[in-house]
Parts: structure tokens; C-alpha cells; sequence
């Protein structure tokens, strides 16, 4: 009989490497977000390349770790990249010496939108609290099946949230109505085409480190909010612990 107050949250070994990979995904991806790309006749921002790689990692620790690990990681990508402006822009600010002759040009790049950077917080904290929420809410409700289903099916609608609100905010009255929605929509295509085509090694990973770390974790009294940082599951939140063992 498995004792129900056991504590499960502890103890990980690839949970920190996940964080710190979303962490970097989720700078690289505002970093850059300024640099527009032409893909044959289709428009898009070179963020968008890299950003789905965030949405695999939230969905592969809320199916293994669990949502509070997820909303963990939201907020260290949020911080890391504050830090990251922040720093920035101070640097940008400093006194430059005569002989340094590429300071004009990195000033240049690190002289960031404004714009778009409110775009990107704002889109981040509907999409991503959202893609994880998604993933943990179909979890309950279908029982742990249909893993491939979950990941694409949280992605789908949190991209759509994400892109939306990025393109909006960011772009509009810059560029004509019909380009930025033609730009939204190829956005949220690939972002989607990337889940999918990720999928093979999503699904690997997440039940090689369910099998590793001893953890599938069900957020059956999660409290979903953003405003909570406990992170603490019990036995009888981990449906390994509690299937029927092998005789």
C-alpha cells in the first residue's frame, strides 16, 4: 500500500537540465524575434524557428514533473530573460572607448524595441501558463493516453494564443492587415509543423525520464495560477507509484 503523504517532488536528475534549456530557449527566441525572415513567399520572425523547442520542453515536464515544475520554469525563463534586457541595455549606456571599434554596431543590435519586447512578455505569459495547463488538464481528463494527442493539442491553441497576441502587439499599424495576418498565420503553422515534426523525440524522451526519474505526475490538486510557487506532489500524485506491480 502506497503511503499517500509521501513527498515526490525531490530528488530529480534531469529536471534542472530541462529548466536551464527552456531557460536559454526562451532567450534565444526574444533575442531573435527582431530579425524577419523571407521563406519563400511567406514572412515570418527568426524567433519563431527556435521557440517551438520551448513548448516541447513545458509539455515534456508537465507530463513527467508535473505543472507546478512547469510554472517553475516560466517564471526562471521570464527572470533570465529580464536579466537579459536589463543587462543590455545598461551596457548600451556606458562609456565606450575611442579604441573599441565594434561598440556602435553591438550598441546597434542591443538596442532593443520596446514594442516588441512588451509583446513578447505579454504573449509569453498567456501562451506558455496555458500550453502547460492544457497539457495537464487532457492529462486528467483522458488518463495518461494519448500522449502525441496532449503535445500537439496543447501546442495548437497555446501558439495560436501566442502568436496572436505577439503580432498584434508588436507589428500592427507597422505593416499592412493583410501581411501581418498572412505573417501570424505562417508563424503559427510552423510552430505547429515543428511540435509535430519534434514528436518522435519528445515522446522518447518523456518516457525514458519517466521510466529514470520514477515520475508521472498527475495534477489532480494543483492549484493553476501563476501566483503559487510550491512545487510539492504526493505518492498518490505519481501514477507510477501507484500501478499495480508485476508479480
Amino acid at each position: 500500500m502506497v503511503e499517500a503523504k509521501v513527498i515526490v517532488s525531490h530528488g530529480t536528475k534531469a529536471l534542472w537540465f530541462l529548466v536551464m534549456t527552456y531557460t536559454v530557449t526562451i532567450l534565444l527566441a526574444n533575442w531573435f524575434d527582431l530579425r524577419l525572415l523571407q521563406l519563400g513567399p511567406f514572412m515570418t520572425d527568426a524567433g519563431t524557428l527556435i521557440f517551438p523547442l520551448s513548448f516541447i520542453l513545458s509539455d515534456t515536464i508537465t507530463e513527467v514533473y508535473g505543472y507546478k515544475e512547469t510554472r517553475r520554469a516560466i517564471w526562471c525563463g521570464f527572470l533570465f530573460n529580464l536579466l537579459f534586457l536589463g543587462y543590455g541595455t545598461l551596457v548600451t549606456h556606458l562609456p565606450s572607448p575611442a579604441v573599441a571599434p565594434y561598440n556602435r554596431e553591438f550598441d546597434t543590435l542591443m538596442t532593443f524595441e520596446w514594442r516588441i519586447i512588451i509583446a513578447s512578455i505579454i504573449s509569453y505569459f498567456c501562451a506558455e501558463p496555458l500550453n502547460a495547463y492544457i497539457m495537464a488538464k487532457l492529462k486528467l481528463r483522458w488518463q495518461g493516453r494519448h500522449m502525441a494527442a496532449r503535445f500537439v493539442s496543447s501546442t495548437l491553441f497555446a501558439s495560436a494564443v501566442d502568436t496572436a497576441v505577439f503580432t498584434t502587439i508588436a507589428f500592427y499599424s507597422l505593416m499592412p492587415t493583410e501581411a501581418l495576418v498572412i505573417m501570424a498565420l505562417t508563424m503559427w503553422v510552423i510552430k505547429v509543423v515543428i511540435e509535430v515534426l519534434g514528436l518522435p523525440f519528445s515522446l522518447r524522451l518523456a518516457r525514458y525520464l519517466k521510466k529514470v526519474e520514477n515520475r508521472d505526475i498527475y495534477d489532480r490538486h494543483t492549484q493553476f495560477g501563476m501566483l503559487h510557487w510550491e512545487a510539492n506532489y504526493t505518492a498518490e500524485d505519481n501514477g507510477i507509484l501507484l500501478e499495480p506491480k508485476k508479480e
